[in-house]
C-alpha cells in the first residue's frame, strides 16, 4: 500500500470527519503531508468539531494496527482513487472516499449493475415479484445491489444467490457491525462468494443517517435502481430520487391502491418510473 493512499484510509478514522472536510484538505494539501496541528485548527468547519481529541498524527500506531488487521480480516480498502473503484459511482455527487469491501472485489467493476431495494415489511407479493422476475436477470449477468436491511433487501440478496447470481450489500456502518443483527449469517455467507461494503470504517456503529448516505452509493454503483414495494416517504424513495438525480434508470413495481407498501411505487410511476411487469421491461433498459 502507497503512502498517499495509507494516510487517506487513515483519515476516515479521524472522529467526525465529513466528505467536505477531506475534499477541502485534499485540496490544500493534495499529498495529504498532514500535521496533526493543521489538520485540528483547518479540518473541522465547527468549533465542537475541532474540540475533538487528537493525540498525536494520523500515523499512530493504533490507527496503523487497525488498518493491518482489516487485511488480516478479508478486508480490502479502495480509495477513489485505485483502479478497482467502481466507474460508474466516480459520477455521483460525494462518492465515498474510501470502500472497506469483503468478499468478491471483482464485482465492483463489473457490469450491468440493478440497485433492488423496498420495504422492510415485504408482503408474499413483492417476494413472488422478486421469484419470478430474479432468474431472467441474474441468467442475464446483472449483479444485485441492495442494503443488506429487512424485508425486500434481504429477499433481493437471498435470490440472487438462489439463482446462481452475484450480489452486492452496501451496509450502514462499519464491517464489523451488521445491521440488522438477524442478517449476520446472511453476511457471513455473502463475504464467501459475494461481496458486503461500507464507506466506514469497520468498527463503526451504524448511525440513523448512515442509512440514507448509503442509498446514494446503492444507486450510485449501480445502472438502475428497481423499487419494489414502498410506503410514501419511504428510504427506498431516497435511493430512487439519488438515481433521478444521476441520470439514472428507475423502475417501479406496480401494486394495489389499497396496499400502503404499494402507494410509493405507484407514486414512482406517476412521476416517469418505468412501470415493470417483468424482467424484459428492466432488460431492455440495460440494453441487455
Amino acid at each position: 500500500m502507497d503512502d498517499f493512499k495509507e494516510k487517506l484510509i487513515a483519515l476516515m478514522h479521524y472522529p467526525g470527519i465529513s466528505w467536505n472536510a477531506v475534499f477541502n484538505y485534499l485540496k490544500k494539501d493534495s499529498s495529504l503531508q498532514m500535521k496533526p496541528q493543521y489538520i485540528q485548527q483547518n479540518l473541522f468547519s465547527s468549533k465542537s468539531d475541532s474540540t475533538i481529541p487528537f493525540k498525536t498524527s494520523l500515523q499512530t500506531d493504533m490507527v496503523m494496527e487497525q488498518i493491518r488487521q482489516y487485511e488480516k480480516d478479508g478486508i480490502k480498502a479502495i480509495t477513489l482513487f485505485d483502479e478497482n473503484y467502481p466507474s460508474l459511482l466516480k459520477e455521483i455527487y460525494q462518492p465515498p472516499w474510501v470502500l472497506f469491501a469483503k468478499g468478491n472485489l471483482s464485482l465492483l467493476r463489473r457490469q450491468p449493475k440493478l440497485a433492488v431495494v423496498g420495504s422492510r415489511n415485504a408482503t408474499q407479493y413483492g417476494r413472488s415479484a422478486i421469484q419470478l422476475m430474479f432468474p431472467k436477470l441474474v441468467q442475464n449477468g446483472v449483479i444485485i445491489v441492495s442494503g443488506l436491511a429487512s424485508g425486500i433487501d434481504t429477499l433481493a440478496h437471498e435470490y440472487a444467490m438462489k439463482n446462481n447470481g452475484n450480489t452486492i450489500a452496501v451496509i450502514a456502518g462499519g464491517l464489523y457491525h451488521i445491521y440488522p443483527k438477524e442478517n449476520n449469517e446472511l453476511a457471513r455467507e455473502m463475504v464467501k462468494t459475494q461481496l458486503v461494503v461500507s464507506e466506514y470504517p469497520p468498527d463503526t456503529k451504524p448511525l440513523r443517517w448512515h442509512f440514507p448516505a448509503r442509498n446514494r452509493i446503492i444507486s450510485g454503483m449501480s445502472n438502475g435502481t428497481f423499487i419494489i414495494e414502498a410506503k410514501r416517504k419511504s428510504g427506498s424513495l431516497i435511493t430512487a430520487n439519488y438515481a433521478v438525480n444521476e441520470g439514472r434508470e428507475v423502475f417501479s413495481l406496480p401494486g394495489s391502491i389499497f396496499n400502503p407498501c404499494s402507494m410509493g411505487t405507484n407514486d414512482l410511476i406517476q412521476q416517469g418510473a418505468k412501470l415493470v411487469m417483468s424482467s424484459d421491461d428492466i432488460l431492455e433498459e440495460l440494453r441487455l
